[in-house]
């Protein structure tokens, strides 16, 4: 099971690897400080419309798509994680919350003026 987001002071190598004949693709995004990252939740056997965030331990019950579960229909996972550096076609980042070998979907660079939203809400994590 991955950890749910993972201590940003953890121990261990994270990287991504994306194919050599994409290497390219790669071209200047070691100019961001931090990207996002979508994967296939390839090992995730079963889906719900439903979900129990960790933080109510069980207490509290929201629609799938109101949470981060990895209990999607879809099975795409989503990371923002720091760009430390890249050697080739391997991307060394801050932990994330992927398995090893998880596939990769798509890399995108974080851009602070279009991905934040300062006065965005909580939504019900404000319960």
């Amino acid at each position: 099971m991955a950890p749910f987001r993972p201590d940003i002071e953890a121990d261990g190598k994270f990287y991504l690897e994306v194919f050599p004949e994409y290497a390219e693709g790669l071209k200047d995004l070691d100019r961001f400080s931090h990207i996002i990252v979508l994967f296939y939740l390839d090992r995730t056997k079963k889906h719900h419309l439903t979900a129990h965030p960790p933080k109510f331990n069980g207490r509290k019950e929201v629609g799938v798509f109101a949470s981060r579960s990895p209990f999607r229909k879809n099975k795409i996972g989503m990371n923002t994680v720091e760009l430390k550096k890249i050697d080739g076609n391997l991307i060394y980042t801050s932990p994330l919350d992927a398995l090893d070998n998880t596939p990769l979907i798509d890399i995108k660079p974080y851009v602070k003026d279009l991905d934040c939203f300062p006065q965005a809400n909580e939504g019900w994590l404000n319960d």
